[in-house]
C-alpha cells in the first residue's frame, strides 16, 4: 500500500471521527435543551409543529438572555432556603397560608434573579426556557392556591410539593455553572415539621379552635 493511500485513509478516518463527535455533541445538546424545557416543547410542537416550536423557543431564549438572568449569591440562596423551610413548617398549622407563602417566595426568587414577574403569562413563557420541566406542577399549584379556601389539605400538600420543585430549581443556576447547590430541606433533621408534610409520616393540622384533629397518612410524593 502506497504512502498516498495510507494518508488518504487516515484523512478519511479523521473526518469520520470528527463528524461523529460533532453529531454526538449536537445530540447531547438537544437532549439537554429538551430536558430543560420538558413538556413545554412537546406541547408547543403539537400545536404549531416541531420546526416552528424550535424557532419559538429560540426566540424565548434570546429574550431571556436579554433579561440578564443572574445567579443568586450563596447568602441569598441560604436565606431563601431558610424562608422556604419556614413556609413548610407553617403548613402543619396553616396549610392554605403556607401554600400562599410558597408561591410568593417563587415570585420573589425569580424577581431577584432578573425575571420580569409583573406579567404572569410572560413570566411563564420566560420560565419555560430554563425551568420548563417544572411548569406543569407550578400551574397546578397555582390553580390549587387560587381556591385554597375550598381545597383539601391533601391538594394543598401536593401544591406545596409542586411549588417546592420549581423553587429549588430557581435558587440554583440554570446550568449548574459551578455554583454550590442550595441547601435542600432533605438535610434538615427528620424531626422538623416539613418532613411530616413531604414524607409518609402521620401528621396533624390545627383547626381554628387550636385542637389537632387526626389526619391521614400521606404518601411520599417527592418532586
Amino acid at each position: 500500500m502506497s504512502a498516498g493511500t495510507i494518508i488518504l485513509i487516515v484523512v478519511i478516518l479523521v473526518i469520520v471521527a470528527v463528524a461523529a463527535a460533532v453529531t454526538s455533541m449536537r445530540m447531547r445538546r438537544r437532549a439537554a435543551e429538551r430536558n430543560l424545557v420538558g413538556p413545554e416543547y412537546d406541547r408547543l410542537a403539537d400545536e404549531i409543529g416541531p420546526r416552528k416550536a424550535k424557532a419559538e423557543f429560540e426566540k424565548r431564549r434570546q429574550r431571556v438572555d436579554a433579561l440578564g438572568i443572574r445567579s443568586l449569591s450563596a447568602e441569598q440562596r441560604s436565606a431563601y432556603a431558610s424562608r422556604w423551610n419556614g413556609a413548610q413548617e407553617q403548613f402543619v398549622d396553616s396549610p392554605a397560608q403556607a401554600t400562599e407563602s410558597a408561591g410568593a417566595l417563587i415570585t420573589a426568587v425569580a424577581a431577584d434573579r432578573g425575571y420580569e414577574v409583573a406579567d404572569h403569562d410572560q413570566f411563564m413563557t420566560d420560565l419555560s426556557v430554563f425551568h420548563g420541566r417544572h411548569l406543569d406542577g407550578y400551574r397546578r399549584a397555582g390553580q390549587t392556591a387560587g381556591k385554597a379556601d375550598r381545597a383539601s389539605t391533601e391538594a394543598l400538600r401536593r401544591a406545596l410539593l409542586d411549588y417546592r420543585s420549581l423553587f429549588f430549581d430557581l435558587i440554583e443556576s440554570p446550568a449548574g455553572e459551578g455554583l454550590a447547590p442550595a441547601k435542600s430541606p432533605d438535610t434538615v433533621s427528620a424531626s422538623r415539621p416539613w418532613k411530616q408534610v413531604t414524607q409518609a409520616l402521620p401528621w396533624k393540622t390545627r383547626n381554628q379552635s387550636g385542637t389537632r384533629p387526626e389526619g391521614r397518612d400521606m404518601a411520599s410524593s417527592r418532586p
